[in-house]
Formats: structure tokens, sequence, C-alpha cells
């Protein structure tokens, strides 16, 4: 099978293989996000046990120490957010608590799986943080975005391991009072058998009539789609939709202007014609990885942007794309109105920037 070409006028990272959109340039920083903008235009983001922030656009980083206790370890996967009044806010799964196993012959996890979900709040941009509290204690896959809604509802997506068979489920953890207390939605289940099967990583916007949207991650070559009409606290509606995806998370988000913006990984690579779609490599559906033969398309991560809530997207457009490496779990930050930052959160973690102006 023959590699996509690039589109006409694309440039090259020297030396690394790392294709960028022209539209878009490389970031300084090699941060991942999240990231928050504190009340003097400073960015704020969290590695590992420490707490880091830059105050020349992601250049330079001091860090300290986020928790007094130091055997807490987040992971990579991380909410965070800025709340309207001021408090930070992060959610995040401590590593310090992991215990994973998985039989390969029963295709069932361990009984006592776990990775342990914890929240914690700043009142004054960072200095100081809040004891921990945790909030869920079984297995979680992974956190890929937390929001608020125009009437201050914090909501934080946790995916949860399910067991006989065993797959992945999604929740929504939701706080009224700036992330002090919370309360946990029904659980978003359709099913599988493996241990990245089920519905995972779920990312949300508000749209505009109030109601919530999250695209779930799945094995079934696109995202699902829930709607909950109470601020996440009830999921009512579970279906496909129809934007194709491989096994990978999106990151979707509304900017300033109104439209949203979706980075994901596409199901196939671009430009492939229908026979090497049907030959490009896929999971053994096999109720390991999953029940089904699933994509794990990387490589290249694609953007697009809605002007009616989702109803329709522009075409996509391929904005990072590596041979062989993991292009994945992305992260969008609006920097500033129309400055969009693009990072990946996974084991390739690259950043680069664009203006929304650019892009239609």
């Amino acid at each position: 099978m023959s590699e996509p070409s690039p589109t006409a006028g694309a440039k090259d990272n020297p030396g690394a293989g790392l294709w960028i959109h022209p539209k878009a340039e490389r970031l300084p920083t090699e941060k991942p996000g999240a990231f928050v903008i504190l009340s003097d235009g400073s960015l704020l983001t969290v590695t590992g046990p420490k707490l880091c922030i830059s105050r020349d656009d992601g250049r330079c980083w001091g860090e300290k120490p986020l928790f007094q206790d130091q055997k807490r370890n987040p992971s990579f996967e991380f909410g965070l957010l800025r709340t309207w009044d001021g408090v930070i806010v992060l959610v995040y799964m401590d590593l310090a608590t992991k215990k994973w196993g998985w039989n390969s012959e029963t295709h069932q996890p361990i009984p006592d799986a776990r990775v342990e979900v914890w929240t914690t709040r700043s009142l004054d941009e960072g200095q100081t943080w809040a004891e921990p509290q945790r909030l869920f204690d079984g297995w979680c896959g992974a956190i890929i975005s937390m929001i608020q809604t125009r009437s201050g509802y914090i909501i934080a997506p946790i995916q949860r391991l399910l067991h006989d068979p065993g797959r992945h489920a999604q929740v929504t953890y939701v706080s009224s009072d700036n992330g002090q207390t919370w309360r946990r939605s029904n659980i978003l289940d359709f099913g599988g058998h493996g241990h990245h099967d089920g519905a995972c990583e779920g990312t949300m916007v508000e749209l505009r009539d109030g109601r919530i949207w999250m695209l779930l991650r799945t094995n079934l070559d696109r995202f699902w789609q829930a709607y909950s009409e109470d601020n996440g606290l009830n999921w009512r509606t579970l279906l496909p939709s129809t934007v194709d995806t491989s096994s990978a998370p999106g990151y979707l988000t509304r900017l300033t202007s109104g439209r949203l913006m979706l980075a994901w990984n596409r199901l196939y690579p671009e430009g492939l014609r229908p026979e090497e779609q049907a030959r490009y490599p896929r999971t053994p559906g096999d109720c390991e990885f999953a029940a089904t033969r699933a994509s794990v398309q990387r490589e290249e991560l694609s953007i697009a942007f809605s002007e009616d809530d989702g109803k329709t997207w522009s075409t996509p457009v391929v904005l990072l794309r590596q041979k062989g490496k993991s292009l994945a779990y992305p992260f969008i930050l609006e920097r500033r109105p129309g400055d969009l930052w693009v990072t990946t959160r996974f084991r390739d973690k690259t950043a680069v920037r664009l203006s929304e102006r650019d892009w239609g």
C-alpha cells in the first residue's frame, strides 16, 4: 500500500519526518496540555505531579510540586479548566493507584483492576490546591476533556471498566459548585468485549439549545454520540454519529466565533482508494482488543469545523502526518480569539498553531 501524497505546498520538520499543514506552524512548547489561561494571560498545565506555568507562550516553564503528598502521580490524560469566576479545577487519573491485568484466555480483566480518579481545585490561580477528593475508585481508561456550561455546571466524562464481558462504558461527573461536590450520571454502555472495547473517552460541547453533546470513541468505524438535556446528569440518547474515526479519541470544542472545531484520527489515511481501504490493517476482532475488527490509524491527525452545531462539517483536512507515529489524543486551546493551538498528548507529542481565519 502506497503512502498518501502530502498536500501540495506542505512543509516538513527537517530530520523528524513530521509533516505539518502549510497553514500551521510548530509551537515552541512540548507540553501537550490540557492548558488553562490565568488572569494575567499566563498558561498553566500539569505534568505528572508537577504544576507548570509559562509567561511567554510556552517557551519557558516554571515548575513546582502540585501536591504535598508526592506519591500522587497524575496521568497525562486529565481534565483542567478555569471557571467563569476564576476557580481552577483539575480531574485526573492517579497512576499511583494503578493495578491492571487482563486474562487473554477468558478475555476478562482482573476483578480488582483500577486506576482511581481524583479531583482538586485552586482558588488562587494555582498557587495552592485543596486536598484532593476521590471521584471514582474503579478502572478509568482516559479523561479527554472537561467543560463548564453557560449555567455554571462543570461536566467531566469518566470512562469506567465493566466486567462479564470486559468492556468500557462512560459516565459523567457533574458539579454545580465549582468542583466542591460532584454527582454521577447514568452509565452509557453499548456493549463490546475487549480491553479497548465499548464506549470510551468522551469529548463534549454545550450546544446552542442548551443540550450537552458528547462524542465517544468506539471500534465501530465512527464516533457514537450522546445527548443530555440536564447538564450531563442524565443521558437519554445514544446513537452512531456521521463522523468516521479510527479507534482513538477526538477533541471537540466551541470557538469564540461560535463554530465547533473537532480534531481526530480518521478511519483511514487520506487518499486511500476503496481497494486500499479494504486491505488497511485492523485489529483481529477476537475479543482481546475488541470484539470487532478496528482501524487504529493514528499517523494522521485531521481537523474540521461546523457552523451548525455539528449537523454538518467542513471537509476534513489533515493537520499532521508522520509515518509510523501516533499523533493521537488531541487537545485544542484557543489561546486568544481565533489563535488556535492543537497538541497531541499520547506517545508522540506534537504542538502546532494555526489561525482560524485561514480555515474558511
